[in-house]
């Protein structure tokens, strides 16, 4: 079962021995820091845990699946994790 916003603010509390006030304030600071990152087309490396960067999606061409027509889908800039070394061993 995937862990929500709430039970991970949770975990940290504990595992920090924080409350869960200044656990989730923590986490918005970091959720928060690292979208700033992003924006600006820093990428963000967390040794062991993985890294966050922006990947740019030229323009092209998609199908409606509705009606079968072509459209044009716009270039975007999306978001990307690559999971570290640790963080793959971790799991595995």
């Amino acid at each position: 079962m995937p862990v929500n916003k709430s039970e991970l603010i949770d975990q940290v509390a504990d595992k920090a021995g924080l409350s869960k006030a200044d656990a989730g304030r923590a986490l918005d600071a970091m959720i928060d820091a690292v979208t700033a990152a992003l924006k600006r087309g820093d990428a963000v490396n967390l040794i062991g845990f993985g890294s966050f960067s922006v990947k740019a999606r030229a323009a092209r061409t998609g199908l409606n699946p509705r009606t079968k027509e072509p459209l044009q889908i716009p270039a975007s800039n999306n978001p990307v994790f690559k999971a570290g070394k640790a963080l793959k061993d971790a799991v595995n």
